[in-house]
């Protein structure tokens, strides 16, 4: 009985998000209180269960999803982006520029979320498109896959670090494994696979833009763009593993201690990055607070959605739902991370966002994960991997490739959604190759 309320509490929550186009945050509650109701929990405790799988899921994720939408907004409004396309496109030339944008993509897709990056970079690539002379799209897909891969695999973006919080993985483990596994999704339907979409004709729609022009002797400089959107990628990776390495007795110890905290790292970023990109470039503090107000504003939607997710997880685990499927998993004859992967990747495809396949998915698998011996990291990373399957017309970035593309839906599909197949794909294999070697 558990199995079947979950496989109907699943389909209910794809037709209401994907059919029915009802808000998503509202749809999780809907369903989280059916699934509650159905599995014997009265009302109150239902209610109760909802409240706690919200507060405990949003918690710490608030700072994190919170600094790292502000920070991303100050490197693309202040044009600390477009310097780092400049420079990187400066390094490789035309011949290599694919590779230079995969690179690109990939540093401003660190602390950039997915859509925001995506407007930035947008006419970047119109514009080397139009100097190159290259096909539009064998230039667009190596950049936007890199922004896929940093959107889908690596904190401090929502989905993957409310997995990571959920699954009680270290975000800085996370950040170092899921560099690991990006660098090949990204050659892969990177560079490689756009240089088979030389046949596909696509015109810029320049209707649609809407950023902030700065001439180009008022961007900020290469050395600190680069710093500033890396900055929370070393502050991640140095402080985690400096914490553990530090004896008790060290006067050092509370400060390393505190600076490998995700958020207190998210948050030193956003503070270098008001004086060195906004202060420095002779914004005022009244403009740079408006640009924070904004970044704030845009992410309340991703966070109701990842609120929803946790209450559906909360009662998942109260109705006694979550042990039941977890001594089921034990016993399937598949590897939990291709199993995690399969699932996210199944819901992906049903509902069209990867927020709502990663968040649902950890619900499912969280029992096998507290019963089995996996790295929670690469179980992150696995699920990650699994949202991102085959984006189709259910997707939000499916339309948005097409519009500014100007591209047929048979179109969209051979480019984008064979794109997103081979991110998911491809990083898969490499968490499971990663799980044969830590």
């Amino acid at each position: 009985m558990p199995l079947l309320l979950t496989l109907i509490g699943i389909l209910t929550l794809v037709v209401l998000v994907a059919f029915v186009r009802l808000d998503t945050f509202i749809s999780f509650v809907i369903v989280s209180l059916g699934i509650g109701l159905a599995s014997g929990m009265d009302v109150v405790a239902v209610g109760k269960s909802i409240q706690t799988g919200i507060g405990g899921t949003l918690g710490e994720l608030v700072l994190i999803i919170g600094f790292g939408a502000m920070l991303g907004r100050l490197v693309a409004e202040s044009g600390a982006a477009r310097r780092i396309t400049n420079v990187l496109i400066g390094w490789f030339g035309i011949k290599n520029i694919r590779w230079g944008l995969a690179l690109a993509g990939f540093v401003i897709g660190i602390p950039l979320f997915y859509n925001a990056g995506f407007i930035i970079v947008v006419p970047l690539i119109f514009t080397i498109a139009a100097s190159s002379g290259l096909p539009l799209m064998s230039v667009a897909v190596p950049m936007l896959a890199a922004l896929s891969v940093a959107h889908g695999y690596l904190p401090p973006h929502p989905s993957p670090s409310a997995v990571a919080s959920q699954l009680n993985a270290n975000i800085g483990q996370t950040l170092i494994y899921g560099i690991i596994v990006a660098i090949p999704a990204i050659v892969i339907a990177g560079p490689l696979f756009g240089k088979t979409l030389l046949h596909i004709k696509a015109t810029p729609n320049r209707q649609l833009f809407n950023i902030r022009e700065i001439p180009d002797h008022n961007l900020p400089g290469a050395g600190i763009s680069f710093f500033v959107a890396l900055l929370p990628v070393l502050l991640l990776t140095t402080f985690g593993p400096l914490k553990n390495a530090l004896p008790p007795e060290s006067p050092l110890k509370t400060i390393v201690t505190l600076l490998a905290e995700p958020y207190i790292g998210m948050l030193v970023s956003v503070l270098t990055a008001m004086y060195a990109l906004g202060i420095r470039q002779g914004l005022t503090m009244k403009a740079i607070t408006k640009d924070l107000e904004e970044a704030v504003k845009a992410i309340a939607p991703i966070l109701l959605v990842i609120a929803g997710a946790g209450a559906l997880k909360q009662v998942f685990s109260d109705s006694g739902t979550s042990k039941y499927i977890g001594s089921l998993l034990a016993d399937v004859a598949i590897p939990p991370l291709l199993l995690a992967w399969g699932i996210a990747a199944f819901i992906r495809v049903c509902v069209g966002s990867a927020t709502v396949a990663g968040l649902t998915t950890v619900g499912i698998i969280l029992p096998l994960v507290q019963s089995q011996a996996i790295k929670p990291e690469l179980m992150v990373l696995a699920i990650g991997s699994g949202s991102l399957m085959f984006s189709h017309i259910n997707d939000g970035g499916f339309w948005l490739f097409k519009e500014y593309f100007n591209l047929t839906i048979g179109q969209t599909i051979r480019t984008w959604s064979l794109m997103e197949t081979i991110v998911s794909i491809v990083g898969l294999l490499g968490v499971l190759a990663l799980n044969m070697v830590v």
